[in-house]
């Protein structure tokens, strides 16, 4: 029977959470390479211009598609947190990043067969309340949050910029410094927490 994700439809003009991990919950990122290969093919696909191959052909550019407003990558998973302008196109966007960084791995580490666990899984997410508390989810993802390099928090920060990483719709519904304050507030961390685990699993 076909898992309920495959039979998704994922509209245009939304938000959506985003969630995969290695097959048998394994590592997929073990060193610094394989964690910039991963975020590098995503800026592939999502930077302010087209970018071509060594034979000069343009990789499919989505940048005006879609928007990736946060990210974490773990050793053995990733969240994406995005807005999709056109329907169903973060399905190009992960068959282009999932078979690429497959075939990185695979040939890197002397393996084959699929990395990851099953197709990736997206939540919907229909209002800002939510919107904000996803993206500190995944924020929160790494015990020591502050200072991990494989998040999109140094964004909000402002301690990096780049075309292909858009924090200007989450920090919007912020003043100033709150979006940092809120992210450190731990107060109502564990329900939403509990909830979006819930909602992940029944994607």
């Amino acid at each position: 029977m076909p898992s309920r994700n495959l039979e998704k439809i994922y509209l245009g003009e939304n938000f959506y959470h985003i969630y995969n991990r290695g097959i048998n919950k394994k590592k997929i990122f073990a060193d610094k390479e394989d964690f910039s290969v991963f975020l590098n093919l995503l800026k592939r696909y999502l930077d302010s211009a087209p970018v071509t191959d060594a034979s000069g052909r343009e990789y499919d550019w989505l940048h005006e598609k879609l928007e990736l407003l946060a990210f974490c990558v773990m050793p053995n998973h990733f969240h994406l947190l995005i807005y999709q302008h056109t329907p169903n196109v973060m399905t190009r966007l992960l068959r282009g990043v999932g078979t690429s960084y497959s075939g990185y791995f695979n040939k890197k580490y002397k393996r084959s067969g699929p990395l990851f666990q099953d197709r990736f899984k997206a939540s919907n997410i229909s209002n800002d309340e939510y919107l904000i508390h996803i993206s500190r989810y995944i924020h929160l993802n790494p015990s020591g949050y502050r200072t991990y390099e494989w998040s999109s928090l140094p964004y909000y920060l402002n301690k990096k910029k780049a075309a292909w990483i858009t924090p200007s719709r989450i920090l919007e519904l912020f003043d100033g410094d709150d979006y940092k304050e809120f992210v450190a507030d731990y107060e109502d961390h564990k329900k939403m927490l509990d909830d979006i685990r819930v909602e992940l699993a029944d994607s």
